[in-house]
Formats: structure tokens, C-alpha cells, sequence
């Protein structure tokens, strides 16, 4: 008996490890390729080392049968990416508890939230601001295969001006709380940034706008002067790092694509001019058009005080219908979730909106794989299931094509050749 408990101990220990191995040969049902909405029927994929070598309808001559996949009932696509997390967040869902609690804890909820958004079929992200650089620290976790989680490419603490959006919310007795990234004129943000890169962010993440979770900012008021953007930017390209505008108002989002950023974060009120300057900058629009519907129904619940509530009321419409203008108009545009505002794991959820709003189901996919892999500066190695590529790959159960909402429900997940969901 006690052998027969030990046996059965060691198996749910081996089951609830990700499945290693150099490699794997996936028997696929269907594959979809991204970039031109063709399903492959019935191919075989080998991954080696964590890339894919070889895709074919042939099955390969000789290889390990231990080590084949059966998905051959089931539609393969890339491991979706994440442009807009918040994934370093304390585990309650009340919005005052993380005055009440120590950032280390905060860091423990980011092992939590970031295996749950593996695990849901997302396989990159990109996390907009944590500071002490909690995020880089999860990064490097990751990366050296210590806790489970997607591709991290990080930004350490967000730049804003005093006061705005990524300033603290703490107004205390002693008038002295500010946030870790708060850099007021050009040079102070350059030194800013110059920081942040030391401590080896992927990212610059900086507020341009009034945002609504944030106590006494107006969405659409401009934050951070023209001179202050372009020397952020500027300063970032210098060193190698992409850079991301939080902006809600018209006017920032302007001021942030005229001074060069690579992508807008939210953009929600945008008009024809704005439109057309991300369109001729080549800006990517990173609209989290699903939040709105957690935040609304559930922020009450959660005890989000009534002004933060408010904005939200104000800007969803609005973002929506922006959101639709600029899918229609041709603008480049990735997935953003701004997961963390709602439960991490529910990212997927996003795609049946971005449909709803104007996207085709394989649009949203692309703006999800493809495109999110060129903000990345990464779209030779990821976002396809493709030869040379990274092997991040996930199944569901239906033709994502025709029912995008399987995608919240992720059957088999693969990131770097490495079985996480099977």
C-alpha cells in the first residue's frame, strides 16, 4: 500500500511538469497559416531544440514513436501574443489591497498570473510597467527555466510626468509618494530611460495621457511635452529598445506618433488626422476593447471607487467605435489586453471582440501572431508556425476561422518546443 502511494505521488508530480525533450513530432490535424488563412490538412511537425525543422504531409522516415504528438484531431495555431500585460499584480481582485500589501507579494502573484497566461495559450507578452523591475526579474526567471511563463519582453517602471498617469496614486500625510519612473523635462527622461535600460528592460513604456485608473488625471488630457516624447524616444531607439505610449486623448496620441513611438497603447479617441499620421509613421494601435465589459460589470464588485468607474463609462463606447475606424482604414494593429485590469488567463477573450468590432477572425489572429511579432522586431523567429521558427505552438478543438472564441479554450500548449498543456 505504501509502495502503490508513493507510484501514484510520483505520477501527479510527473503530470503537473511541463513534458521535456529535444524533440517532438506533432501529427496535426490542421495547421493554419497566418499569413495567408491556409489550413494545412493532416502534416507532420518536427521540433528540435525548440524550433520547428520541418513541416510536410510526409511522415518523416525515422523518429522516436515515444515521442509523437497525436493532435491529429485538432487545429494547430501559433501561440498567441500579448502586447499589453500588467502581469506583476497582487492576487486579490480588490482594487485597495495592494495598498495594504508588500510588493514582494505582488511579485508572487506574477509567478501565479504568468503561468495562467501560458497556460490559456499565450505564449508572448509584453508587460507595460512594474517597478523595482519585478518584471525583469520574472523575465530572467523564465527565461533560465525556473518557473513556467510566456516570452517576456519587459518595461521596469513606466515614465510619466508628476501627477499624471504613471505617477502614484498614494497621495499620503507627508506629500512625498511618487513613482519610480516619474522624469519631468528631456533630460530628466532621458536619464529615465538611460536607467532603465542599465537594468536591461526589452521596452519603454511612458504615459502620454490622463488614463482611467489613475485618481485626478483626465483621459484625454496631453501629458509630457512634444520635446519630452521625442527625447524618450529618441533616447530608446538609441539604445535598442522599442517604445510604448500609454495615450487615450487625441492630442497625445499626436504628440507620441509624431515623436516616433512604435506603438499606442488603449488610442482611444482618434479622428481622421490621427488615423492617418499612424498610418504614415507606421505606428502599431494597441486597443484593449474587452476590459471594458470586466471593468463595468465587475469593478463595483471589485471596489473600484466610482471616478475610475466613470471614465471607463465615458471612454468604452468611444474606443470601440475608434477601434473599428482604424480596422477599417488599414492601421497597423496588435493584440493588447491590458490583462491584470481583468483576470490573467482571459486574454483570448479579446479576439471574439476585435471581430465584433470590425476585424476578420483571421485579422485578429494576425494581430495577434504576425503583427505583434513585428512590433517585437521578432517576426523571423515568431509568430508562425513556420521552419526556423520558435516552436510555440497551440491547438483547440474547432476552426478558430470560423469559431474565434475556441481560442479561450486552449487545448495543447507548446512554447520553445517544451509541452506545457497536453
Amino acid at each position: 500500500m505504501k509502495k502503490l502511494t508513493l507510484l501514484l505521488s510520483s505520477l501527479a508530480i510527473l503530470f503537473s511538469l511541463p513534458v521535456l525533450a529535444n524533440q517532438h513530432v506533432i501529427k496535426a490535424g490542421y495547421v493554419l497559416d497566418v499569413a495567408s488563412g491556409k489550413q494545412l490538412k493532416d502534416q507532420y511537425i518536427v521540433v528540435d531544440n525548440g524550433k520547428i525543422t520541418s513541416i510536410s504531409s510526409n511522415q518523416p522516415a525515422s523518429f522516436d514513436q515515444t515521442k509523437l504528438i497525436d493532435l491529429s484531431d485538432k487545429y494547430l495555431v501559433p501561440g498567441l501574443m500579448d502586447m499589453h500585460t500588467h502581469v506583476v499584480r497582487n492576487l486579490s481582485k480588490n482594487y485597495f489591497d495592494s495598498y495594504f500589501q508588500s510588493p514582494h507579494r505582488s511579485t508572487i502573484g506574477g509567478v501565479v498570473n504568468i503561468e495562467k497566461t501560458l497556460l490559456a495559450g499565450i505564449t508572448t507578452i509584453r508587460n507595460v510597467g512594474a517597478s523595482d523591475y519585478r518584471d525583469v526579474a520574472l523575465r530572467n526567471a523564465v527565461n533560465a527555466g525556473e518557473i513556467p511563463g510566456p516570452r517576456m519582453f519587459v518595461s521596469g517602471p513606466s515614465l510619466g510626468i508628476t501627477g499624471g498617469h504613471c505617477d502614484s496614486n498614494a497621495l499620503n500625510h507627508t506629500f512625498n509618494e511618487k513613482s519610480q519612473g516619474v522624469a519631468d523635462g528631456p533630460w530628466a527622461a532621458r536619464l529615465k530611460v538611460r536607467q532603465n535600460v542599465k537594468y536591461q528592460v526589452d521596452v519603454i513604456k511612458f504615459c502620454a495621457t490622463g488614463g482611467v485608473f489613475s485618481k485626478g488625471t483626465k483621459l484625454g488630457q496631453r501629458q509630457y511635452t512634444f520635446e519630452e516624447m521625442k527625447a524618450i524616444v529618441d533616447e530608446a531607439h538609441t539604445h535598442g529598445r522599442t517604445v510604448a505610449a500609454h495615450a487615450h486623448g487625441t492630442e497625445g496620441i499626436q504628440f507620441a506618433i509624431k515623436a516616433g513611438v512604435d506603438s499606442i497603447e488603449h488610442a482611444s479617441f482618434l479622428d481622421k488626422e490621427t488615423i492617418k499620421l499612424a498610418k504614415k509613421y507606421g505606428t502599431y494601435l494597441s486597443m484593449d476593447i474587452y476590459n471594458t465589459e470586466y471593468t463595468l460589470s465587475k469593478g463595483e464588485e471589485n471596489g473600484v471607487p466610482e471616478e475610475n468607474l466613470n471614465k471607463e463609462r465615458k471612454v468604452g463606447g468611444i474606443q470601440r467605435e475608434s477601434f473599428s475606424k482604424a480596422v477599417k482604414a488599414g492601421v497597423n494593429m496588435v493584440m493588447g489586453t491590458d490583462a491584470g485590469i481583468y483576470p490573467h488567463g482571459d486574454n483570448a477573450k479579446q479576439l471574439s471582440r476585435m471581430t465584433k468590432f470590425g476585424m476578420t477572425p483571421l485579422q485578429a489572429l494576425q494581430a495577434a501572431t504576425i503583427n505583434s511579432a513585428k512590433l517585437l522586431k521578432q517576426e523571423k523567429t515568431l509568430g508562425q508556425i513556420k521552419e526556423g521558427f520558435f516552436a510555440d505552438i497551440i491547438a483547440v478543438d474547432a476552426n478558430p476561422l470560423e469559431q474565434i472564441t475556441t481560442l479561450e479554450n486552449v487545448s495543447f500548449v507548446m512554447k520553445d518546443g517544451v509541452v506545457y498543456k497536453q
